[in-house]
C-alpha cells in the first residue's frame, strides 16, 4: 500500500526533489495560488513541494501512535495533494492552515481505518467519553465511518485507474522504471543509479524517462 502511495504522490508532485525547501513567502504564496486558479500545473506543483515541511510536521505529532513515519508522511502527502487541489483564494483562510487540516484528517482516517481491535464490541458498549464527560457507545460514530468508507472508495478508484493508464499508456522502458522506481507489484524499490546500471544507461537518462512517464499519467488525473 505505501509503494501504491507513494506513486500515487510522486506523479502530482514531480517537480522537485527536495522534501522540505524553504516555504514560500506571503506574497509568492499568492501568486502561485493565482497562477494555479487559472490553470498552472506548475503552481500546483511547487504549492505542494512548498508545503511537503507542513506534512512532516504533523506526522510528528502521531508518532506515538507506533505507525511508521514513512507511512504517516506518504498518507499526509495526500491530504496535502487535496488541500491544494480544492483550495480558493476566496476562502476566508490562509491556504497552510486548511492544509492542515486535510492533512491531518488524512491521517486519522488512516489511523482509524487499520485500527484493530483486542475483542468483540458490542453496538451499545461505552468506548469513551465526549468534550462533556459523556458516555459515547460505538452506535453513536457509526454514522461517522461512511464517509471515510466514500473516501476510501474514491481512493482504491484513483489507484486502480492510476495502474491502468500505467500499463496501456507506457512503453515498455518507462513501466519498468517506474515499476522499478517505486517498487510496484511486490518489487524491491530501487534508486535511479540502481536502475541506471541495471538497464545499461545513464542516471540522467533514467530521471528524464521517470519524468516524461508521469507527466504522460498526469493528464488523466
Amino acid at each position: 500500500m505505501l509503494a501504491f502511495l507513494n506513486f500515487y504522490y510522486m506523479f502530482a508532485y514531480i517537480s522537485g526533489r527536495s522534501l522540505f525547501d524553504k516555504p514560500l513567502t506571503a506574497s509568492e504564496e499568492k501568486y502561485y495560488i493565482e497562477e494555479y486558479e487559472k490553470g498552472s500545473a506548475e503552481a500546483k506543483n511547487i504549492l505542494i513541494e512548498k508545503n511537503l515541511r507542513l506534512v512532516a510536521h504533523i506526522a510528528k505529532k502521531y508518532s506515538s501512535t507506533g505507525c511508521d513515519n514513512e507511512d504517516l508522511i506518504s498518507i499526509g502527502t495526500i491530504g496535502l495533494i487535496k488541500a491544494v487541489s480544492s483550495y480558493k483564494s476566496d476562502k476566508n483562510v490562509k491556504l497552510g492552515t486548511y492544509a492542515s487540516k486535510c492533512i491531518d484528517n488524512e491521517i486519522l482516517m488512516y489511523l482509524r481505518a487499520g485500527k484493530k481491535y483486542s475483542s468483540d464490541l458490542y453496538l451499545q458498549e461505552p468506548i469513551g467519553n465526549d468534550s462533556e464527560g459523556n458516555e459515547i457507545a460505538m452506535v453513536d460514530v457509526i454514522s461517522s465511518k461512511q464517509d471515510d468508507i466514500d473516501e476510501m472508495i474514491y481512493k482504491k478508484q484513483q489507484i486502480e485507474l492510476l495502474f491502468e493508464k500505467l500499463e496501456n499508456e507506457l512503453d515498455e522502458r518507462e513501466k519498468d522504471i517506474l515499476i522499478m522506481r517505486y517498487g510496484l507489484f511486490n518489487t524491491d524499490e530501487l534508486t535511479q543509479i540502481e536502475i541506471a546500471e541495471k538497464m545499461g544507461i545513464s542516471r540522467s537518462y533514467v530521471s528524464r524517462i521517470e519524468k516524461k512517464a508521469v507527466e504522460k499519467l498526469r493528464k488523466y488525473f
